[in-house]
């Protein structure tokens, strides 16, 4: 794995985490009774944006840590996940 690759591995894993951890302890502003004019009834009245990104952070790099080192060892490759056999295989 490249430098580049590991970059862009962690990118996209904190995306996904962080798709997944934005919708957490949400309350919105009909259940809290505060409907500012103009916006959505479900819009949120506290997202804690800094506080999910810090928590999303955390969890990425232990994700991506975790990964990292199976893609690494070479106890996956990409043969194993090659179910179709799309993937040519060289003989070294």
């Amino acid at each position: 794995m490249t430098l580049t690759g590991a970059i862009v591995f962690f990118a996209m894993t904190w995306f996904m985490v962080f798709l997944c951890v934005l919708p957490t302890r949400q309350v919105s502003q009909f259940a809290a009774g505060e409907i500012v004019p103009g916006s959505a009834k479900s819009a949120p009245t506290d997202p804690q944006l800094g506080r999910k990104v810090k928590l999303t952070t955390v969890i990425t790099l232990v994700l991506w840590a975790l990964m990292c080192g199976v893609i690494l060892s070479g106890k996956i490759s990409v043969f194993d996940t090659d179910i179709f056999h799309l993937v040519p295989r060289v003989k070294v």
